[in-house]
Parts: C-alpha cells; sequence; structure tokens
C-alpha cells in the first residue's frame, strides 16, 4: 500500500494528468488538470496532488 502511494507521488510530480486520470477517469478532474498543466505546470501538480490523496 506505501508503494502505491509512493508511485502516485511521482506521478503526480512528473505528469499530473496521468495520476488523475488513474485516480478519477476521464472526467471534469482530468480536463482541469489538463487546463491547469498547460497553462501553468505548478497548479497543475497541485491539483493532481489535491486529487490523489483526497
Amino acid at each position: 500500500m506505501k508503494d502505491n502511494k509512493i508511485i502516485m507521488l511521482i506521478l503526480c510530480l512528473l505528469l499530473p494528468p496521468v495520476a488523475v486520470f488513474l485516480k478519477s477517469g476521464v472526467g471534469t478532474p482530468l480536463i482541469i488538470n489538463i487546463i491547469l498543466c498547460i497553462f501553468f505546470y505548478v497548479p497543475g501538480i497541485v491539483h493532481a496532488l489535491w486529487v490523489s490523496f483526497k
């Protein structure tokens, strides 16, 4: 279980949309994260962390 959190954290830092996709699938959170990553990368990371670990 701890390994899954470490992998998710690494994905959130490197590829935020992939982490959000794995956690919530295709939907509003994924679209929001892609838009955040296109315009501002850091808010995309924060959003991915929030979605993944809430």
